[in-house]
Formats: structure tokens, sequence, C-alpha cells
């Protein structure tokens, strides 16, 4: 394990919680209500994804104008959200601080739009990392392979090298896609187990060491 490749709504800071009150709000905005199934099946989506599957939800038309101006109501009403600080998940604050103190590269790996990732790095730190990628500047978003793919270029490194931690089946999937090995912290939606994927229910549960171990444990499985 060269570096570590977090994603961030839902391992690293619990804003899953303050996307419910903001995609709760397009939908009243929009003259719809969220459901727990539709909310379910948005965890760790991209904004294109998103907002399309909010319009179908809804029966409205797939017009991309109005698609577009929805995403951009969605993302300032979440910006203002994020604007009053993020809750860290258990244990993952520490964990950086480990990986960073023995030197390990990290890069954040998020389907979040830039605008609003910069906002939640004010948050959690960007010198934690020495990359990151969104959703919107890559071709797609997770759970395509292209934001860690190009995680892993940014450091010089094959995604081989690199553990992916992730909190979504979404994200779970684009990882594998891209060939890193990933440690699975599920946050309220389980994630299906694969040959390539270690569960826990923390990340207060694993040190840097056990990140080594899960990679090396999940490398030979190739």
């Amino acid at each position: 394990m060269r570096a570590v490749l977090f994603d961030m709504d839902g391992t690293l800071v619990d804003s899953e919680k303050l996307w419910d009150i903001s995609l709760a709000a397009l939908y009243r905005e929009l003259g719809g209500e969220l459901t727990r199934e539709v909310r379910a099946s948005l965890v760790g989506a991209s904004a294109e994804d998103t907002i399309r599957t909010v319009y179908t939800d809804l029966g409205l038309d797939l017009d991309q104008a109005a698609m577009t101006e929805s995403s951009q109501w969605l993302h300032d009403y979440t910006g203002e959200l994020f604007a009053a600080g993020l809750p860290w998940c258990e244990g993952a604050r520490e964990l950086l601080d480990q990986l960073a103190a023995e030197g390990t590269p990290m890069a954040l790996v998020t389907n979040t739009q830039r605008a609003l990732t910069e906002s939640a790095l004010a948050s959690i730190g960007a010198h934690y990392f020495s990359a990151t990628v969104c959703a919107d500047e890559v071709a797609r978003g997770k759970p395509a392979p292209d934001v860690y793919r190009r995680a892993a270029q940014l450091l010089d490194l094959s995604p081989a090298e690199c553990l992916a931690v992730e909190d979504s089946a979404t994200g779970t999937a684009a990882a594998e896609s891209a060939g890193c090995p990933v440690l699975v912290v599920p946050n309220e939606i389980a994630v299906p187990d694969g040959p390539r994927r270690r569960q826990v229910s923390s990340l207060a549960q694993v040190g840097t060491a056990d990140l080594r171990a899960v990679h090396r444990e999940l490398a030979a499985r190739t």
C-alpha cells in the first residue's frame, strides 16, 4: 500500500445527513416528497445521476436547462449547510493524522463538485491530501472508475498500489473498477461483500498497520 484514496461524504465527514436536508428541500421546491427508498439510491451518486433520478421519480421532463438549474439550487443550499461546519465520522480524523505522521500519501476522491468540495475541505483540512479529484473534473463520476484512476495518476501510482476507503456501493464499485482494493465503512446503507472488499463498521477500528494488512490481503486475491 503506497497511498490511501478516501471518499468524502459519509466516509470522512458525516455530511450525508446534510444532503438529506437539502435533497428533501429540493423535492419540496419541485412539488414532491423524498422517500427513503429514493434517498438510499442517491447515496454516493454524482450530481448528474442525482438530478436525473429526482426528475424521473417526480415524472418531470428531463429538460437539461431545468435540471441544471435544479442542480445549482441543490448545491447552493448544501453549500450553506456545509459552511456551518461538518461533523467527522468516527475515527476518520485520527486515521488521517496517523497516515500524515508516517508520510503516507492521501487523495480525496469524491462525487461532490469542486466548489462544494472546497467548502468541505475548509472543515476537513486540505493539508492532508496530496491530490483531490471531483466528479465534475472527469468524464464520468462514480460508479465509473474515472475519479479513482485520475487520483492514482496524480500520485504517480497504479490503482492497485492504493487502498480506497468508501462508504457506499456506488463508490466501492468505482474504486474496484479502477483496480483498487477497497476498505468499506458503510454509513447507514449496507454495501454488498466482494472478494476485493473488506468491511469494518467504523474507522475507529483501524490504524495504519491495519490498512496495510487489508491491502496485502485483498491484493493477494487478484
